[in-house]
């Protein structure tokens, strides 16, 4: 994951739109482009002359849109910021797909780099922790749900094996 760029939140959208749909169709339209980002025409024409002159995309009025290496990296961290979030919501938070969608849509282009690298590497330490791991996910996705622990600490600490004991702080 590189630093974030310089880009606005709008025009993070529009590239992270153009590379999506250039990744299905080879190039973008700004019809589509439009249509993916529910904005209007004139709006998108802006948005892609300012990309063009930070040398994003190869853009010509009535061409077909496609984006340079360093937009299709750009585009492409954009993405892994809003994957990562994305994850970080879903699996460590438990909250639910569409919000999780929204809020990384928004985080994604605020978060530091080094906030966003912490969720991932926290997400997978979870995973693999014996004091944590999958069943303490989920424990705290049921705790969400209902308000409360399924079971107290003392219980689930004596269906625990003594090596991992020792581990928990």
């Amino acid at each position: 994951m590189k630093e974030k760029t310089d880009l606005s939140a709008s025009l993070e959208d529009y590239i992270e739109a153009i590379y999506h749909i250039v990744g299905l169709k080879l190039v973008a339209r700004s019809k589509e482009i439009a249509s993916r980002l529910n904005v209007s025409r004139a709006s998108v024409t802006e948005a892609l002359r300012a990309l063009s002159r930070k040398g994003l995309i190869n853009y010509s009025p009535y061409e077909a849109i496609t984006l340079t290496d360093q937009g299709r990296l750009i585009a492409e961290d954009v993405i892994f910021r809003h994957t990562a979030l994305k994850a970080f919501f879903i699996k460590v938070l438990s909250i639910d797909d569409k919000v999780a969608e929204e809020g990384a849509c928004r985080i994604e282009h605020t978060a530091p780099a080094e906030i966003i690298a912490r969720m991932i590497s926290f997400t997978e330490f979870m995973q693999v922790c014996p004091r944590g791991g999958d069943e303490m996910l989920k424990g705290f996705a049921e705790f969400c749900a209902k308000g409360q622990q399924k079971d107290n600490c003392t219980s689930c600490m004596s269906g625990m094996d003594e090596s991992k004991k020792g581990h928990v702080v």
